[in-house]
């Protein structure tokens, strides 16, 4: 089957339609007119929004399940042996992974895709609600759930779209672009690509796809960015950050409670040496600045005006699992996060910390694949010094076989040493709701992070 020829007749399976990124293109793909369906082993609520839209959602993965389906869309979690792909093989149905059907979805439209190590959910989320409220009815498939429309994708009649192109598989290279953001480049996915040079290599390579008429921009305060950007073949990108370097420079920031406020000098062709005053984001922390600034360079290149771009960031209401507030028990606040990488770990704690400086901060921290703590263990025992307090979770596998040779005593040690934090571990969810019964005493803040079930732990709390 010629994959560019995809018809809305053809029955997609999507096997792994839980998944944020599976789940919202699905969604979209049923808003266009495709005849949808999938499977999952679990009933989230990324489940729960498919069946909303009328979505057929099989409870397990068996063979039957795709015994009508014409075309297969697998996600990067779903292994060579899974039954539905066996029986699809066997069958000669085209699969295709996740990345090549959005890239067909979208090639049609005006693209705008975002990625990066970090920041690229909310990024992503940012521009989606300027051209939103631009009036430009943009398609949208994000990897969090924006707030204010309750989903992380929609279907849009204009003309753009704007996607979070996910690094971990390589498989953002797949996608047509026109303007992109890349906000940073960190160590992450080595699993995949081997070693940081071949990281590094396929982001180079996603610039140097970006076409004549389009633009890059680029975070210039990242120092892997700025030692790719000599070898950038096509020069057409420019750069935001605080840098006195950055075409888009942030200076007399200023964070408050949940809030930030913040100028911009804008040198580029046709606004030399502009001043653009008191721009107010309603996140904070330095990175979600770098984040707004990144939206805002971009935003003013396809033409929206600047007005129009300072009151999206005021409405801004924020995107789940990014520092949202779950609950609070008289002045204590829980809060739920994915940070999952010691540099997500050390942002979000440093901008608690800017703005509650008086408060006690207890981090309850699930790592998530063995992997990657592995990798990083290091770098993530000393993320937690900005904490008062380190709760240390056991591992969320992720499907990966349990390493025998991790002690969580020991990481608990290392932690302790390097953030110079006390840290205590506990065993499972009831545990955790002991410690809170039996300990917290005032106005604590207590951050929940982690990409596993964490946020389920937290969220059915009965405190």
């Amino acid at each position: 089957m010629d994959k560019s020829k995809i018809g809305p007749r053809e029955r997609i399976h999507f096997v792994g339609i839980g998944g944020i990124g599976m789940s919202g293109l699905a969604q979209v793909m049923k808003d266009m007119g495709f005849n949808v369906q999938g499977s999952d082993l679990t009933n989230s609520k990324n489940v729960e929004r498919c069946k909303k839209i009328g979505i057929r959602v099989f409870a397990k993965h068996k063979k039957k399940n795709i015994r009508n389906a014409t075309i297969i869309v697998r996600s990067s979690a779903i292994k060579n042996n899974n039954p539905e792909i066996k029986a699809a093989k066997n069958k000669k149905i085209t699969i295709l992974k996740r990345a090549e059907m959005l890239a067909h979805v979208v090639s049609l439209k005006k693209n705008i895709v975002i990625t990066g190590s970090h920041g690229k959910t909310t990024t992503t989320s940012l521009i989606s609600k300027i051209l939103y409220e631009a009036k430009l009815d943009p398609t949208i498939i994000n990897g969090g759930v924006i707030n204010s429309i309750k989903s992380n994708a929609r279907f849009g009649k204009g003309d753009w779209a704007v996607l979070e192109a996910d690094e971990s598989d390589g498989s953002f290279l797949n996608f047509p672009v026109n303007y992109s953001v890349v906000t940073n480049i960190d160590k992450e996915h080595i699993d995949f690509y081997k070693s940081f040079n071949n990281l590094k290599n396929a982001f180079l390579k996603f610039l140097n796809k970006t076409p004549t008429i389009g633009k890059a921009f680029l975070c210039i305060d990242d120092k892997e960015i700025k030692k790719i950007i000599p070898r950038i073949k096509n020069k057409n990108f420019l750069t935001y950050g605080f840098s006195k370097k950055a075409n888009f420079r942030i200076f007399n920031a200023k964070y408050k409670n949940n809030y930030s406020v913040f100028d911009l000098k804008i040198s580029i062709s046709g606004l030399k040496n502009t001043i653009i005053k008191k721009v107010r984001l309603n996140l904070i922390g330095p990175h979600n600045v770098l984040n707004s600034v990144s939206a805002i360079a971009l935003c003013l290149h396809i033409g929206i005006r600047m007005d129009v771009i300072k009151n999206s960031l005021r409405k801004f209401t924020g995107i789940e699992r990014r520092l949202t507030k779950v609950f609070q028990i008289n002045k204590r606040e829980f809060f739920d996060d994915y940070a999952h990488h010691p540099t997500e770990i050390k942002s979000v704690l440093q901008s608690v910390r800017m703005t509650h400086a008086n408060r006690k901060i207890i981090s309850v921290f699930q790592p998530h694949r063995y992997s990657r703590l592995k990798f990083l263990k290091k770098d993530f025992s000393s993320s937690f010094k900005d904490s008062n307090l380190v709760i240390l979770c056991p591992v969320y596998s992720a499907g990966e076989k349990i390493d025998k040779g991790y002690d969580e005593i020991e990481f608990a040690k290392l932690i302790a040493k390097n953030s110079k934090v006390q840290v205590i571990t506990i065993k499972n969810e009831k545990n955790l709701m002991k410690f809170f019964i039996k300990n917290l005493i005032s106005n604590e803040l207590i951050i929940c992070m982690g990409a596993g079930s964490i946020s389920k732990w937290i969220r059915e709390m009965d405190l």
